[in-house]
């Protein structure tokens, strides 16, 4: 059954990648604000209860994604000034 756990890892991880190749190449993040603040306290909370229960999935699914939000969180606060 734990593979089923990995499936789930799999799929939150990579949904960020799309939406964060766009941001790094645009300098900005165009997700409600709301979402990625909700995301990242989400993600990173139940990455710290993961590592309290030792659990290596949620471990790194929650850390990949708390990576993820805090990029996208970043870009959304901060673009960067386009040179023209």
């Amino acid at each position: 059954m734990e593979y089923i756990g990995y499936i789930g890892l799999t799929a939150l991880a990579l949904c960020w990648i799309p939406q964060s190749v766009d941001t790094l190449r645009l300098g900005r993040c165009d997700v409600n604000l709301s979402f990625l603040v909700l995301s990242a306290v989400g993600s990173l909370s139940l990455a710290i209860y993961a590592v309290l229960r030792s659990d290596q999935v949620f471990i790194l699914v929650n850390t990949l994604t708390t990576a993820g939000a805090l990029l996208n969180l970043f870009y959304k606060i901060r673009p960067r000034r386009s040179i023209a």
